[in-house]
């Protein structure tokens, strides 16, 4: 495990989506007549809510875990993560024959927290505004001599969020057709700057852009000032799995250069594009999932006769939540 400064690439993308596909969902693209009209153009919808774990998070999880040299996983994994990246984890290591312990803020969707628990993962919890998860993770690290797997910020957790866009690449690819954009959700940009990589290489005129809770742009604001910029506040959107602080120093390295710009949505737009996804495609899309699509539905980029794919990137939402988004459409 020798690349904590180093990069990945496109080679490193498709080792990852070797390693992924006995384990992983290879998730359709799918698209939608009525979203076509709204928006004049057509618009590919990645569904990663049909992923094991119900989110991208176990591509990047079990490419990292699987990684780990045999005589290092006696002391199991520790990981951060207010749910999808928990799930991911908890789910990789148990398949890898391993224990994990994930910390987790205590605003989590209970949810998210029982279902961490299901597959496996032990929970600790700690507060957003209080407690430094890191340290706590340190330490449960050091005494049970647990491996760190980061929730973004690494080789291996970005090849294998990476592979995402690889598929995306190889279905346009399949059809005939180059997309104009390619719009994913972002918190710390494992994702996005996985995504970037792969699509990019096939698609070098391809624009990829990054979807924010609106409050939380930091890497819109990030790519305007060419530096990491951090948000103001640690909660207040109902996109749970989109409120990193800061992009990644190893994801911003990527996405500086081949995405850089990014658009918002509002919690309201959002709760829209929750609705519209389960309306229209009868896909349950958690909040923090439904960013991208709520900015396209919202007409904050023109798609007319453009083709663009977008990233439904989770859909682990609780039923009082998901009730809330369909009562504000």
């Amino acid at each position: 495990m020798t690349h904590a400064n180093a990069l990945p690439t496109i080679e490193d993308v498709a080792s990852a989506a070797e390693r992924l596909a006995p384990v992983a969902v290879r998730t359709p693209l799918i698209s939608s007549p009525r979203l076509d009209e709204i928006t004049g153009g057509r618009v590919f919808l990645k569904p990663e809510p049909l992923q094991r774990t119900g989110s991208f998070k176990f591509r990047g999880a079990y490419n990292r875990i699987s990684r780990i040299p045999l005589d290092q996983r006696a002391g199991g994994v520790v990981a951060c993560s207010s749910g999808n990246h928990a799930q991911g984890v908890a789910a990789a290591a148990t398949l890898l024959g391993m224990p994990s312990v994930i910390v987790m803020p205590k605003d989590a969707p209970a949810m998210k927290r029982a279902r961490t628990i299901a597959f496996g993962g032990e929970v600790v919890e700690y507060d957003r505004e209080t407690d430094d998860r890191d340290a706590i993770a340190d330490v449960i690290a050091r005494e049970r001599g647990a491996v760190f797997v980061p929730p973004y910020d690494d080789f291996y957790i970005i090849a294998g969020q990476g592979t995402v866009g690889l598929e995306i690449a190889q279905d346009l690819a399949a059809l005939g057709i180059a997309p104009d954009v390619v719009i994913a959700n972002a918190s710390g940009g494992g994702l996005v700057s996985g995504i970037a990589l792969a699509v990019k290489d096939r698609f070098p005129e391809a624009r990829v852009m990054t979807a924010e809770p609106a409050g939380f742009d930091d890497h819109a604001r990030s790519f305007r000032s060419g530096g990491r910029e951090r948000n103001n506040r640690a909660t207040g959107s109902i996109c749970d799995a989109l409120l990193a602080a800061t992009p990644g120093r190893l994801t911003f390295e990527i996405s500086s250069r081949i995405v850089g710009e990014g658009l918002s949505a509002t919690d309201e737009e959002v709760a829209r594009a929750v609705a519209f996804a389960f309306e229209e495609l009868k896909i349950v899309v958690e909040p923090g999932g439904a960013v991208a699509l709520a900015a396209v539905l919202a007409g904050k980029i023109d798609l007319r006769d453009k083709v663009a794919a977008v990233v439904l990137s989770g859909g682990n939402v609780d039923a009082e939540m998901f009730a809330r988004c369909l009562a504000v459409a």
